[in-house]
């Protein structure tokens, strides 16, 4: 006689949750862990959940980010583009798109 396989919950490839439900899904997840009033193992399945879907949603944005491009400027045959840059500017290096390095905004 052949033996079982047990399933393993979890172990199945969860389906792609659009962004905003993911979103949406953490929010409720995290309010629900942060009232400490769910037992051990369900706090646990929680953060396990909450867990794969950050790291859907940081690969969702990563893909999304891949694809946006800035417009550079528009030239006569058309418009020029180059790859968006999803760093915060103050995080970029050698950023000269300012006219001195003072900050100031006036």
């Amino acid at each position: 006689m052949a033996a079982k396989k047990k399933k393993v919950k979890g172990a199945a490839k969860p389906e792609q949750v659009p962004l905003e439900e993911a979103m949406e899904e953490l929010t409720s997840l995290v309010a629900e862990l942060e009232s400490g009033q769910q037992p051990l193992g369900d706090a646990l399945e929680k953060f396990e959940r909450g867990m794969k879907l950050l790291k859907d949603c940081n690969r969702q944005l990563d893909d999304a980010s891949g694809r946006i491009e800035i417009v550079r400027r528009l030239t006569e045959d058309g418009v020029e583009t180059e790859p968006f840059d999803g760093t915060a500017t103050i995080q970029r290096q050698g950023d000269t798109t300012a006219d001195d390095d003072s900050g100031s905004l006036f």
